[in-house]
């Protein structure tokens, strides 16, 4: 029975994303472990060295001084450095779970996922349209009051504010990626898909359209918005917990 979850945050975040989680998983046994990816706020990294690649070597150290198999819970982009995980050392990750997470097929990126939904929507390109570029196109930031509408819209007015505030510019060559995965080895871990059925970022429609060009997650559904681990984390807690101990 897996007791170690590892979490990754998405784009523009930090570890701190967990922070509200964390504890329901603890209270339940879990030895949580909430990562920060290089160069996204918390090191030096070079924008320009970012990669997906170094994003997995980054959490797979983590994982290798944890020692033993983990659950891995992924919120967002954070989705594609999960499934490349899974890929690289499947006998280490015991299942995964993806939090409103971008669960991408081999060789897509998300835009190409997206674009359907779009086209038929305007307002399923989340974020993108607000975001603020680099001079050089490197990294990208997300407006506070943006972050509020589209991200935070359903979580209590102080957490949806402090969280708008630590929000970090975002290396685009650690977000504009694609997953490289085989049904051998990624397709043989256990996952779980979190809907977030009032998500305003990864709206349900591009959610869905992932689990059909992925299949074979189990999939649970929360009322909230693109952020659960704030807005509702004992609902989410309820939704991880038995799929991290036993796969239940």
């Amino acid at each position: 029975m897996n007791r170690t979850v590892v979490l990754i945050h998405g784009a523009w975040q930090g570890s701190w994303a967990w922070d509200a989680l964390v504890p329901h998983l603890r209270a339940a046994g879990l030895d949580a472990h909430a990562v920060d990816l290089p160069g996204n706020g918390t090191d030096g990294t070079d924008p320009a060295l970012v990669s997906l690649d170094l994003y997995v070597a980054s959490v797979l150290d983590r994982i290798e001084r944890i020692g033993g198999v983990v659950g891995v819970v992924a919120h967002s982009g954070g989705g594609i450095v999960a499934s490349q995980l899974a890929e690289i050392r499947p006998e280490r990750i015991e299942r995964l779970a993806y939090v409103a997470g971008m669960m991408l097929p081999d060789g897509v990126g998300f835009a190409e996922v997206a674009a359907p939904v779009i086209a038929q929507d305007a307002e399923a390109a989340g974020i993108g349209p607000h975001l603020v570029w680099s001079a050089d196109r490197l990294t990208s930031r997300v407006p506070a009051e943006a972050a509020r509408r589209i991200f935070f819209h359903d979580c209590p007015a102080a957490a949806a504010e402090a969280a708008a505030s630590r929000l970090t510019p975002q290396p685009e060559r650690g977000r504009a990626v694609r997953p490289r995965l085989s049904a051998e080895r990624f397709g043989r871990v256990p996952r779980l898909y979190v809907e977030a059925l009032a998500d305003r970022s990864l709206v349900p429609a591009v959610q869905r359209r992932m689990q059909a060009l992925v299949p074979g997650a189990r999939v649970v559904s929360l009322p909230t918005g693109h952020a659960p681990q704030l807005a509702a984390p004992g609902l989410l807690a309820e939704r991880l917990i038995p799929w991290l101990l036993d796969g239940g």
